[in-house]
């Protein structure tokens, strides 16, 4: 059999794969992954095509509620895992409440162990690092070994399933594919997806009966979580942060230098006289223009110390350095990243005819998401603040957006770093 059909399909019908995954509590298992989505997103002005979207997706193998999902422009990344993973332990109220949803999405919570496959992305230290200080025990399953993630897969497949109904969507069968162009029928944003989404969780798959629960997974998540105990981050900002990628620098002192980038802080005066002073850099990958210092007694935010830089993107970023390299420049430095960067933009914007990858480069810049500079515990800010933007990134958490551009007034007080 597995010389003539191959190993995989021989291991599926033969291996035994002894009883089934036993989970006794919600949020003791949870299973992250990602997929393209067979649907292609629209740009929310032109209407014109931007590609299919990635799905990230945590389900709870206990109850089958899905916890959280983000849904992004971008190839997987750990930005992608930690937007799912902070939408999946906050309270979704307030995000439904933004999106004009009125079903509800109970499940939220800190998960006790997280089964993911083996992408870069769960194997990042940042990644492992953070689950190792909310106590959350990662799992990686066994290469080529897809029964070890059944449960995600399923899901997975049950949502591109519904999906498929939707106009610009995408048909892997030839047959069932037939004559549809589905970019041309493509009419929906990442915004309006994701909404879509969000109520086919809500309102059809935790509404139905699951065959293995003989139950709702709605039903089973509230009959179950009366009995254990649900825990969420008592600072939901700083949980996301602490997911975020991360680099190790020297404070010097002119500053820390991140991205050939100057960043600076008034409370880094303090650190200077440290016998050890390198430290570990948080970033959002959709907004250079602040980063995350950890230290000993809490998170300081550093900023650009030439505060007229704009926001750019770390994919900006990686554009006009491959650009000096093409052009011949060894020497780079922060003056002519910026200057790069501002005339790729310029072409981009007198582009007459634009290609889709201008369109998605446009859909970053349009779209930064950036982490808010306000608290963020969901049941302080108002519903009717917190519409999230259009396109990149838009199933961010239910924070207050911010602007792209660098935001006035005084930095944030130097939080407590809790644990």
């Amino acid at each position: 059999m597995a010389r003539r059909e191959g190993k995989d399909k021989a291991e599926r019908r033969y291996l035994a794969t002894p009883g089934v995954l036993i989970v006794n509590n919600p949020l003791d298992i949870v299973q992250i992954d990602h997929t393209k989505a067979d649907v292609t997103a629209v740009d929310p002005v032109t209407r014109r095509p931007l590609g299919r979207p990635t799905l990230t997706v945590a389900i709870d193998v206990n109850t089958r509620m899905v916890l959280g999902f983000h849904l992004s422009l971008e190839p997987p990344s750990l930005l992608a895992v930690a937007l799912c993973l902070t939408h999946a332990v906050m309270d979704k109220s307030h995000w439904l409440a933004a999106r004009g949803i009125g079903t509800d999405w109970p499940a939220r919570g800190i998960p006790s162990a997280i089964y993911v496959d083996n992408g870069a992305e769960f194997h990042a230290r940042a990644f492992e690092r953070a689950c190792s200080e909310y106590q959350i025990d990662l799992q990686h399953r066994p290469p080529a070994t897809p029964r070890y993630g059944g449960h995600i897969e399923r899901l997975i497949g049950t949502m591109m399933g519904a999906i498929h109904l939707l106009p610009g969507s995408h048909f892997s069968n030839i047959f069932e594919r037939g004559d549809l162009d589905s970019e041309a029928e493509a009419v929906m944003t990442l915004r309006e997806l994701e909404t879509w989404l969000a109520l086919e969780i809500t309102g059809s798959y935790h509404a139905r009966v699951h065959s293995a629960l003989e139950t709702t997974p709605a039903a089973a998540w509230a009959a179950r979580t009366n009995e254990v105990r649900v825990q969420i981050p008592a600072d939901l900002r700083q949980f996301l942060v602490d997911f975020l990628p991360s680099e190790q620098r020297v404070l010097q002192r002119d500053g820390l230098h991140l991205f050939h980038i100057r960043y600076w802080a008034d409370e880094l005066r303090w650190l200077m006289g440290r016998e050890s002073r390198k430290f570990t850099l948080k970033y959002d990958p959709r907004d250079l223009s602040r980063i995350f210092v950890l230290t000993e007694n809490g998170i300081i935010e550093a900023r650009p110390a030439d505060l007229t830089r704009p926001a750019i993107t770390l994919w900006e970023h990686r554009a006009a350095r491959r650009a000096l390299r093409e052009a011949g420049r060894r020497s780079v430095d922060e003056e002519l990243i910026f200057r790069t960067i501002e005339a790729q933009r310029d072409v981009v914007d007198s582009a007459e005819r634009q290609t889709k990858a201008i369109r998605r480069h446009q859909a970053r810049r349009a779209h930064l998401a950036p982490l808010p500079m306000i608290d963020v515990t969901p049941d302080i800010a108002a519903p009717e603040a917190l519409p999230a933007p259009e396109g990149e990134g838009s199933a961010f958490t239910g924070f207050a957006p911010t602007a792209g551009s660098p935001i006035p007034g005084p930095r944030p007080p130097w939080r407590s770093w809790k644990r």
